[in-house]
């Protein structure tokens, strides 16, 4: 039994102590990397999520830059149509204004007009009388 207990003693001091400290400082070197591996893809997730979050803002601003510049343009056409139709309506009055005065110059002159074409007439039609007499 001594024999037992000497080896014992002799196996724990020789062998297993520091085979139990080697696998303590592996086990430890292993689990250290687990953890840098871990925090190293925590960090990259941290990244990535910034990364695209930089994206959508970076999208939102082109998409609110192309939304003014669309704004601007339909404004711009609005104008330059609402232009047009004002000057359109200017030249519809214009010839309105004067399709009607002609008329009234017209109806004016027409009465003398009708008088001095009505005495044309008669004159013609009686030319070739007179000049047979």
């Amino acid at each position: 039994m001594i024999l037992l207990t000497l080896l014992y003693a002799l196996y724990t001091a020789i062998v297993h102590k520091p085979l139990q400290r080697v696998l303590a400082e592996r086990r430890s070197k292993t689990e250290g990397a687990v953890e840098k591996s871990r925090a190293d893809i925590a960090a990259a997730e941290a990244r990535t999520a910034e990364y695209e979050q930089k994206l959508r803002e970076a999208r939102a601003a082109v998409f609110r830059a192309q939304e003014a510049r669309r704004q601007a343009a339909l404004q711009a056409r609005t104008n330059a149509l609402n232009v047009a139709r004002s000057k359109a309506q200017a030249q519809v009055l214009a010839a309105k204004n004067d399709i009607e005065a002609d008329r009234a110059a017209a109806e004016q002159g027409l009465p003398a007009d009708a008088a001095a074409l009505a005495q044309a007439i008669v004159r013609r039609v009686l030319e070739p009388a007179q000049t047979a007499r």
